[in-house]
Parts: C-alpha cells; structure tokens; sequence
C-alpha cells in the first residue's frame, strides 16, 4: 500500500498504522522508539502484522475516524454485505491495549484474522502459548496476549487465525496487550466499553481546541496527532512513529524518526497555546528542560521520549525496506551532529512560553544562561546545518541566523523580564552575528540568501529569516531570497530543502533526489502572507491540505512525479506547520506574528 493508505491509532505513548486493507503493518512495544512487533510496512507479512479483513473480494472501503477522536472505523463492503471494523489504542492506564471490533452491518459477511507476531522489528518468530480464545506469544522481554470472541485455528506453534460470519448486529471483540515477563496475564477486558470510553477521552481533549476557522476539522486533527505523538509520561513527542519510509522511493533517506527534536520547539509550543493546550505546551517545555540538563557543550539536537542520549543508529539487514527503499535504520546518528540552529530555537521557545503565560521555572534560566555563554564561544564554528547534513560542516546561513535569535532572545529576557546576565556583551555579539550574516550569507548579485557562507545554493529554511525577526518580511532581501526560491526550489510548486544536483552529494554525504518538504511549503505561505501576498498565501495552503490522505494525515513529503505521499508518517512538524499557517490566515496574530515580534523589538539594523 501507498504510505496514505494507512491511518495512525495510539495511546500517547506508542502508535500504529493500519492500512485500508485491515492490515496492522507496524507497532512497537510498549513505547514508540521499542522494536516493533509488527513491521510487514518495512518489509513482508512475515516479518509481522495483524490482518482482520473480509476473506471475501472487498468490492469498497470507507474509513473515518470518529469525529474528535483517534477512534478509527473502516467499512468494507463485500457481494455478501458490509461490516465494520473499530480500532483503537486506549489512552494507556496500565499496559498497553489494542483492540478491535468487527460490527455486522448489512448481509452476512466472513471475515479472517491473521496475528502474525514477529519480536524485534520482524526478526524473532515467538514461541506461543494457546488456551481456548486465548493465545500468548512471548521472547525475551515481551509477552503478547490476544483475546478473542471467536475461536482460533492453527497449529500449537502456527501464526493464530481466525474464520467467522457477522450480520447486523452482532460483533465479535479482540483484543491485544503487551506485559513484561513474569507478569500476570491481563485480565480479560470490555472492548465495548473500552472503545466508548476511548472515544469520550479523545472527545472531551478535542473540545479544547479554541480555533474555529474554516479548517477547524483539519486543525483539530493536526492537534490530536500531536497529542498522539505525545509520549505522556514525560510531555516529549516524536517527530513521527515510524522509521525508515523512505524520502524518495527506492533511496536511502531512510531515517528513524521516533525521537524528539529540539528543532521542533517554537513551532509545537506556539501549535499548542494558539491551539488551547496550555497544559501540554507547559509539559513539552519541562521535558525540553530535563531533556538538556547537563553541560551546554554536551546539549543534543534529538533526544530519547525520556531524554535519553545514545541513539546509536543501526541498520536492520534482515528488512527489505519499504518498496526495496534500504537500508532501515534503527536509531539516528544525527544526534551527535553540532548544529547551532538548536540554541535559538530552544531560547525562543523559552522565550515564547514567558511570553505566552506558560508559568516560569524557576531553574529555566539558569540553563538558558549556560547555553547562552557557549554560544557566545562557538558560534564562529561550521555546523551540520538544520538537515543533519553528513557531508561534513559548513558556515549554514539560517544556523548563524539562529544563534542571532538565540543572543536576541537572552538579551529580550534581560529587558522584558528582568532576569541577570551581561546584556551589553550579549547585545554587542547579536550585532556582531547579524553583520556577519549580512555580508557573508547574502549574495548581492543575485538578491538573495544563500545556503552557507560563499555558496550559490539555496535553502528552504532561509524562508525563517524573517519569522524569527532577524528582518523584516518586506525588507528588499527578503523579498529576493522568497522570489529565487520560487523560482529554483519549486519545480512542482512545492517547496524543496535545499538545491539538489550531483555537486550537493559532496555536501549532504547522499545521493540527490527526495519528494519536497511540506513543512517548507507552509513556510512559504506563511512568506507570502507576512508579505501582504494573502491571496497567494491561500492559494498554496489550499493545495497542501488537499495531499491529507482520506483521514486528514500527512507525512513528511510528497512526490509531485508520482503524485504520493512519502517520508515517515504521521510528520509531527507538517502537521505543526499546518496548524500554525491556519491560525496565521484566520486571526492576522498567529504564531507567525508573534514569534516575529519578539525578533523585530529593538532589532538592530543594517
């Protein structure tokens, strides 16, 4: 299946995609970052999945998600009749649930289950354990229980199935938990009662949401996949939930994206407070802060849901990859790149919860100052640049751009806020990097920024310079700098990251070519709105909500070529992105502005 043929469930601390076919192809146990139990999305059927289908040709299928809710129903119709199947994750409690419901809708329909377990990310066949409707598979440090109402074939050591016929009216339960070894086996459980309170959960959370746009539904169900990419019990949350679908099919961009990253900050604070989540703005702050508890010069662009440091990437070999896209990677190494960008955006969004009401921590500053003074001594050095750049590093432009903002913002703390520091030294270093980049990152030739210091190329995230106040939008440099990139980043009208020829493979350590980058996309938008360009701006954020698949989800690009989502999916920052260009259309005052003031206060110029 395409990679918009699935949907998410999850229970804010891991997720699964199920497919239009009723297939399960990826779940990891028991957090988002465990190896999975189910990666048929990164390989075979064998290597793990949970088929519950019609064992008749489906002639449709329709899917939604209860509306407010990560409750998915998916109905198939078949010669024979419809049925529908309930999914869902219950927000977690104890141990992790999945469970499943099928629902006779019309006619009489046979339906197959097809559990097929497979322990670390595919690799380890379980040895299973039956009684009655009652199945155990178990290695190592998991155990999987699947309950059923109906009764279940195969041999002792054989994949469990299941055969059966609902009309209307009748419904037949599953459900699956994870325990870890010498635990009890969970108790039986209520599916129908677990999903109408599943469902009142999800509700009662959406009718938070205080935006009320002519995209609301779109908006709100951005907001539930990040609360759905939130691993609860410490407030961080995962730039996606999967690993390794591939940014051009067939290629090796193939990241592990179940990590979260500092980058992300401004942009999933400002998402939540605009949005009504002044809770769970305040708690990804406080995860941020123990995130970076520990020297400045050992501070990490992506960290573990628990702020966890060794992410040692690895490859998975017995994988095929989805569609033959290998390797897959378990683990990222970025995460001992040195990106500079990653100190202003902490310091703004710091900056931007003070500003926004979110209640002080009192140690906040504290680490804010010791960041502050380490930048202070290093950000004359190259960086790996805001794409985890493995080609060795460079002077990027938009990484000096952000130890600007991050100067700017210590100096903003001082002023706005009252707190002590050195702030004539920390104002005369924002000028001294604001020259810098003036000269250095600014091709007057052909009017625009460029990628790093004596370059031709370009880069999406130049598109910031102005969101985070460095200039103002209209400035004849920002206007250039929007205007090449129309011209050279947007064959397909969308936004790609960055040039890409066979000289940038010296740069980037990859070969070229990737679908474009939504998030860049609605940065543009948000371009052409701070530009007075409104109708334009509309335009552009019209045709990117029109790539959600059937259930409103995005990934992280899309491939114009192949019209086709790709890259790893649920993408928190496309959805984040998504979120923020809507409040920037329909109020005037979005997260665009607002981050923007911050900068352009006492800003100085040139």
């Amino acid at each position: 299946m395409r990679i918009e043929d699935y949907a998410l469930i999850g229970d804010t601390q891991t997720a699964a995609l199920v497919g239009k076919n009723g297939s399960i192809d990826w779940l990891c146990l028991p957090r988002f970052d465990s190896g999975a139990c189910f990666a048929a999305l990164l390989g075979e059927p064998d290597n793990g999945r949970w088929l519950l289908a019609p064992a008749d040709e489906v002639r449709d299928v329709q899917r939604r998600y209860r509306p407010g809710t990560l409750v998915l129903e998916t109905e198939f119709t078949t010669e024979h009749g419809t049925v529908r199947v309930v999914d869902c994750m219950p927000i977690r409690e104890g141990e992790p649930n999945l469970v499943r419901r099928v629902e006779g809708v019309s006619g009489r329909v046979r339906m197959r289950s097809e559990l097929v377990v497979r322990l670390d990310y595919g690799h380890i066949v379980p040895w299973l354990r039956r009684d009655g409707r009652r199945v155990q598979a178990f290695a190592g440090p998991d155990t999987l229980t699947l309950d059923t109402d109906a009764d279940i074939d195969g041999e002792d050591q054989g994949d469990p199935t299941c055969e059966f016929e609902v009309g209307p009216g009748e419904a037949v339960d599953f459900r699956l938990a994870w325990t870890r070894p010498r635990e009890a086996a969970p108790e039986h459980l209520d599916v129908g009662a677990t999903i109408e309170r599943t469902t009142q959960e999800w509700e009662e959370w959406a009718s938070r949401c205080t935006y009320h746009g002519p995209h609301r539904e779109l908006v709100r169900r951005s907001l539930i996949v990040l609360k759905a990419l939130t691993y609860r019990p410490t407030g961080g949350i995962v730039a996606a939930p999967t690993t390794s679908l591939p940014e051009q099919v067939g290629g090796v961009r193939n990241w592990d994206y179940r990590y979260c990253w500092i980058r992300d900050a401004t942009f999933t604070l400002l998402a939540l407070i605009d949005g009504g989540y002044t809770e769970e703005a305040e708690e990804w702050r406080e995860w941020l802060l123990r995130a970076l508890a520990g020297r400045p010069d050992q501070m990490q662009i992506m960290y573990g849901v628990e702020g966890e440091r060794r992410l040692t990437e690895i490859e998975l070999d017995w994988l095929s990859g989805y569609e033959d896209s290998r390797p897959v990677r378990a683990g990222n190494a970025a995460s001992g790149q040195f990106q500079l960008d990653v100190y202003g955006e902490l310091m703004d969004a710091l900056h931007q919860a003070r500003t926004h009401g979110v209640p002080p921590d009192e140690h906040a500053w504290e680490v804010q100052r010791s960041l502050v003074e380490f930048l202070e001594a290093h950000w004359h050095e190259p960086d790996n640049g805001i794409w985890e750049i493995r080609g060795g590093p460079r002077h990027f432009t938009f990484s000096k751009v952000m130890a600007w903002a991050a100067m700017d913002r210590a100096v903003k703390a001082v002023e706005q806020f009252g707190l002590e520091g050195p702030v004539d030294r920390w104002r005369e270093v924002r000028q001294q990097i604001f020259d810098e980049v003036c000269e250095k990152g600014y091709d007057a030739g052909r009017n625009t920024f460029t990628q790093y210091y004596g370059s031709q190329a370009l880069d999406a995230s130049l598109l910031l310079i102005s969101e985070v106040g460095f200039l103002p939008p209209d400035d004849p440099r920002m206007l250039g700098t929007v205007e090449t990139i129309e011209k050279e980043l947007c064959p397909d009208g969308f936004v790609a990251r960055y040039s890409m020829t066979e000289d940038s493979q010296e740069l980037d350590g990859l070969p070229p070519g990737e679908g474009s980058f939504l998030a860049c996309t609605f940065w543009l938008a948000d371009c052409y709105l701070a530009q007075g360009r409104r109708k334009d701006a509309e335009e552009l954020f019209e045709r990117l909500v029109a790539l959600t698949n059937d259930v409103g989800l995005l990934s992280e690009e899309y491939d114009a070529k192949e019209d086709r989502l790709v890259g790893n999916f649920p993408q928190a920052l496309s959805h984040i992105a998504l979120v923020n260009t809507a409040l920037n259309l329909e109020t005037g005052t979005g997260p665009s502005k607002s981050r923007r003031h911050t900068g352009e206060e006492g800003r100085p110029t040139r």
